[in-house]
């Protein structure tokens, strides 16, 4: 099978690109010190969590339990919950500890500590609890030396069920260059060590101290008092990491496989058959590479985009391409170059919020022959 047999839109992943990025984000792991624990909150896919693993099982990180549940029945045990628990998922969470007895829950509220423990004792289970940890991004966590920490951790180690501390920089987004990157990387680090080095002051003991982001775990200074770095986008990158300095355009591995379906020469645009379900509606490259639009296009086969094209708008199932200077262009496009039917790939603004319409990846090695499918889960 080849791409040309392909329904679209179709998601493509490139394996050798995704092979490039594993060994890369491997060899950091290596050089920092850490154990590598993907967050599989991009791929959804437990092929690629092979791939990052050499061919096993290891640990990981997911963003539902409908991924816990997936994973575990590939085999994975040792996987954190990395959203904080509501107490209604707790049963669930405890049957899946059947199956996957390192499963990490998480939390930063002293109430659904409370709930962690009861409802273990009830049903007789010891989890495995994580405290998040905030850091600068204002999102969820509690403060590295707060008396609430100190409260959910007093909780949690009375049941025997305090895992450790994590902390998740994902304002490392919005930062303006490396510089600023190291900075944000560094204050994860220390606020994630100084909440595991205040916790041991009250007589906790517990091993997992952990870290996660794809720009910070490529731009750590060290890593030293953390046991494990979660980057997810690595695998793929997408044109947000690329404006972002983290990756090559030669380095985005998934792209959505679209037909040319219209040409509307007075409005000087081309029809795609991907639109807002099938792209996403996410614009965030936008600030970081100029007329971005919706996603740029590379033909299957070459390495990088096409620098005078762009997805500029999007219906639910059209995609409007045309000139990256904007739809009231003035050259007209090479129309005759794009016959119905003509085939491009998508490249994603972000490739999370892109795959997650797909129940699958069509794999390709560098070319267009189709040489694996691998399913993805979604839901919760």
């Amino acid at each position: 099978m080849r791409l040309a047999d392909l329904p679209t839109p179709s998601l493509v992943l490139d394996r050798s690109r995704l092979m490039r990025n594993v060994a890369r984000m491997r060899a950091r792991a290596k050089e920092l010190g850490v154990t590598l624990r993907p967050h599989m909150k991009t791929a959804k896919s437990v092929d690629v969590a092979k791939a990052v693993h050499g061919g096993a099982t290891g640990p990981i990180t997911v963003s539902t339990l409908a991924e816990a549940e997936h994973f575990a029945k590939a085999g994975f045990s040792d996987m954190l919950y990395a959203v904080a628990i509501a107490p209604a998922k707790l049963d669930r969470a405890a049957a899946l500890m059947r199956a996957a007895p390192a499963l990490k829950i998480l939390t930063d509220d002293v109430e659904a500590a409370k709930a962690i423990a009861e409802r273990g004792k009830t049903l007789g289970v010891r989890f495995n609890a994580v405290v998040e940890i905030e850091t600068g991004g204002a999102r969820a966590g509690v403060d590295p030396t707060s008396p609430e920490l100190a409260a959910i951790a007093a909780t949690l180690g009375r049941a025997g069920m305090l895992a450790g501390v994590m902390a998740h920089a994902g304002h490392s987004y919005g930062c303006d260059g490396i510089a600023e990157i190291e900075e944000v990387a560094e204050a994860e680090r220390a606020g994630v060590v100084a909440a595991a080095g205040f916790l041991r002051t009250k007589g906790h003991a517990f091993d997992l101290v952990s870290v996660g982001s794809t720009p910070t775990a490529l731009h750590a200074r060290h890593l030293q008092g953390v046991t494990e770095m979660r980057p997810g986008n690595f695998v793929f990158f997408d044109l947000f990491q690329h404006g972002l300095g983290m990756c090559g355009a030669e380095d985005i591995a998934v792209g959505v496989l679209a037909s040319v379906i219209g040409h509307h020469r007075a409005r000087n645009h081309l029809l795609l058959d991907a639109g807002a379900l099938a792209l996403s509606k996410d614009t965030g490259a936008n600030r970081r590479i100029e007329s971005v639009g919706y996603g740029l296009i590379r033909d299957p086969g070459a390495a990088s985009p096409r620098e005078d094209l762009a997805v500029l708008d999007v219906h639910q199932e059209h995609g409007i391409l045309s000139a990256r200077r904007g739809l009231d262009a003035i050259d007209p496009l090479p129309f005759a170059d794009w016959p119905i039917g003509r085939r491009v790939l998508v490249m994603p603004n972000h490739v999370c919020m892109t795959s997650a319409m797909y129940t699958q990846y069509h794999v390709v090695d560098g070319g267009d022959e189709v040489v694996a499918v691998w399913d993805r889960v979604n839901g919760w």
